[in-house]
């Protein structure tokens, strides 16, 4: 069982022309195996700023971020040893592959650097990883990143996220660049994944209805605070904090498109 624990954390930035801005007040939570946490929050209320202390891109102004009850180590072998723990998915599949490498170099240079597998194995991996996220190695492998769709690219990202083995996943909007129409299949992945690896899985989001669908337990940030927090249909179904209230209310209920969709489909228009 693996804990990440993210304790006090305080994030002052210095802005020229502004001072200081505060990205986050005093924020702590805990993630374990086998669980799935949902962070959400508008534009500029802290999320990215976690992910970024979490991957160790930013450090905190106070508090502290501890793995298994120890400090996360600066730099050396202890660091990537951390980093190879807890990988990140990122919310752009258009930008997080380089253009230039085949979807193979994509997954196969992890397991290279972190030598999950021996050399001799190296192309065996990179078929169970794909086959893992569900695409067909012989037809993705050669393949530059433009040359598939963005749920495809995104589903190499998770590959290759998962290419190291880790126990922790920060998944920051995965969906969010994603058409409507196969974000659920994403997300559905995802969930299946954490089930399957035992992943612990910090799911970054804007929107409360992916998150009750997706999440164990909900948090939700406003202005670096977290002001609720609690079981996913807890908060989603008993809001007390204005803010989660309000966006409850801006959020789409996915039943109802759902029920859309198909009666749409079924009369002929797709």
């Amino acid at each position: 069982m693996t804990t990440l624990e993210f304790k006090n954390v305080t994030k002052i930035y210095n802005v020229r022309g502004f001072g200081q801005i505060k990205a986050l007040d005093e924020v702590s939570f805990t993630l374990r195996s086998h669980q799935t946490i949902g962070l959400v929050g508008q534009s500029g209320s802290g999320k990215s700023t976690i992910a970024k202390i979490l991957t160790q891109l930013e450090t905190p102004t106070r508090g502290e971020v501890l793995l298994d009850g120890a400090p996360i180590p600066r730099g050396g072998k202890g660091l990537r040893k951390y980093r190879q723990q807890l990988r990140m998915v990122f919310q752009d599949p258009f930008a997080s592959l380089n253009p230039y490498h085949s979807i193979r170099h994509h997954i196969e240079r992890p397991l290279r650097l972190d030598k999950v597998v021996p050399r001799d194995q190296l192309d065996d991996e990179v078929r169970r990883l794909l086959l893992r996220v569900r695409l067909e190695p012989d037809a993705v492998m050669e393949r530059r990143p433009h040359e598939l769709s963005g749920g495809q690219r995104q589903r190499v990202a998770i590959a290759r996220a998962l290419a190291s083995r880790p126990s922790l996943l920060v998944a920051d909007e995965p969906v969010s660049m994603l058409d409507v129409s196969i974000r659920l299949g994403v997300l559905n992945l995802l969930a299946d994944l954490q089930r399957e690896e035992g992943l612990g899985v910090l799911y970054i989001t804007h929107d409360l209805a992916t998150a009750r669908h997706f999440s164990d337990e909900i948090m939700v940030l406003n202005q670096g605070k977290v002001v609720e927090r609690g079981t996913a249909d807890d908060v989603i179904l008993h809001p007390h904090d204005p803010y989660t209230q309000e966006l409850r209310a801006a959020s789409p209920d996915p039943e109802e498109f759902f029920r859309d969709r198909s009666a749409r489909t079924l009369g002929g228009v797709r």
